[in-house]
């Protein structure tokens, strides 16, 4: 009697598993898990934060379609976070247990170029996709890994654009000073920054670099005011760019142009720095008033815009879009391979062009994006206004008041 039982609960779990499959929804063991390793205290928690809130909503418009189809059958998919800090040595220890002892099909980055670069041979090792939401730096993308995808254009494509609307708009613009955070997406952008200044006949007068963590910059900002320039650049994350910017005005230091990456597109940004924020120029890779058709699960930019608004009661910055970008490309590759497996969904990845509601995004041979046109903004009354490219364009550049 127990064991016909048995053999009748076998055969009704067997059945039930077929009709499952069968009507396209996916049993537990169908589950997509993501490894993402996140900054969500520290320093750097702000950006962590961000990224987070993008892949939520990304996530939570998955499960309202019942998950990401493979084939005929839904998947339902899961994130698995990790907290590395703040600190790249963790992102990279978490990375090799999320794969090795959590086993997660694919990875999303860690947040920046430097701890994207050191986690990225971890997944190379074990041959896992990852999906690097927030590097830009040639650097990260020189180690000929097959399986490195970044959403970002390259950092010239950031200072390229800024340097020469500063050259048309204002001739009389000559010296350039410059202040880099000692890291390598900071540092080399500060760099893109210099050759994109010396290309057109402006002197670079100050150019030094400053250690991850700092919180006074006045001896810095002393030597800035000494050497007299008509544009300052800091590159940074949003707290090193508040407090550079709020010991600027301390110190009554200014100039005809300033700039700062990344950070002044933030509303937190913003909001600390009051008006001395003023004209300050800033770029990323996605602003809100952006308009793209896409064939991701959000249909537009638009839409995209909505539901976040919504869901978190302010519109999306870049980073925050960046989180949900990486999430669509991802489910569109996987979709279109039809499989989880890793071989497959890696070569849809490096052979496709993806529509997305955050820009058109294509691959290069390394890895990086390189199919879109980032914009350039600039802080007007308080707001974030773009300024290029024109098709978006929503005012002119203007001088830093008081200049």
């Amino acid at each position: 009697m127990v064991t016909n039982l048995r053999a009748f609960l076998l055969a009704a779990a067997t059945l039930a598993g077929v009709m499952a499959l069968a009507d396209g929804t996916a049993s537990a063991a169908d589950e997509i898990t993501i490894g993402a390793p996140l900054p969500l205290t520290g320093a750097l928690s702000p950006e962590g934060e961000k990224l987070k809130m993008g892949y939520e909503l990304w996530l939570e418009e998955v499960e309202k379609r019942g998950g990401i189809s493979v084939g005929s059958v839904k998947h339902k998919v899961k994130l698995i976070y990790s907290d590395y800090q703040s600190q790249t040595p963790r992102a990279v220890q978490l990375a090799e247990k999320l794969i090795s002892s959590d086993r997660v099909h694919f990875l999303f980055s860690p947040f920046g170029s430097g701890a994207i670069k050191a986690a990225s041979s971890v997944a190379e090792k074990y041959g896992v996709p990852m999906m690097a939401s927030t590097a830009s730096s040639k650097e990260v993308y020189d180690q000929n890994y097959k399986n490195l995808f970044g959403l970002y254009t390259p950092n010239d494509t950031l200072s390229e654009p800024i340097a020469t609307l500063v050259k048309a708009k204002f001739p009389d613009v000559l010296r350039v000073a410059i202040l880099a955070r000692n890291d390598l997406y900071p540092l080399a952008l500060a760099g893109e920054f210099k050759k994109s200044a010396e290309s057109r006949g402006l002197q670079v007068v100050y150019f030094e670099k400053y250690t991850i963590g700092t919180l006074d910059h006045a001896a810095a900002i002393t030597q800035i005011g000494a050497a007299k320039p008509d544009w300052i650049i800091a590159t940074g994350y949003i707290n090193d760019l508040i407090l550079i910017r709020q010991q600027m005005a301390d110190q009554k230091i200014s100039a005809k142009v300033i700039t700062g990456i990344n950070g002044p597109q933030y509303k937190e940004w913003i909001d600390a720095v009051g008006a001395v924020g003023n004209g300050v120029t800033t770029a990323s890779w996605f602003h809100s008033s952006v308009r793209y058709k896409s064939d991701d699960l959000f249909g537009d930019t638009q839409t995209f815009v909505k539901l976040f608004t919504a869901k978190y009661r302010s519109e999306p910055d870049f980073t925050q879009a960046s989180g949900s970008a990486i999430g669509v490309i991802l489910q569109m590759a996987i979709e279109k391979a039809g499989s989880l497996d890793r071989d497959k969904v890696r070569n849809v990845l490096a052979n496709s062009e993806f529509k997305t509601f955050f820009a058109p995004v294509k691959f290069g041979p390394d890895g990086e994006a390189n199919s879109y046109t980032p914009p350039i903004y600039q802080i007007q009354d308080r707001k974030v206004v773009v300024i290029y490219p024109d098709v978006i364009k929503q005012a002119d550049l203007q001088l830093v008041a008081g200049q």
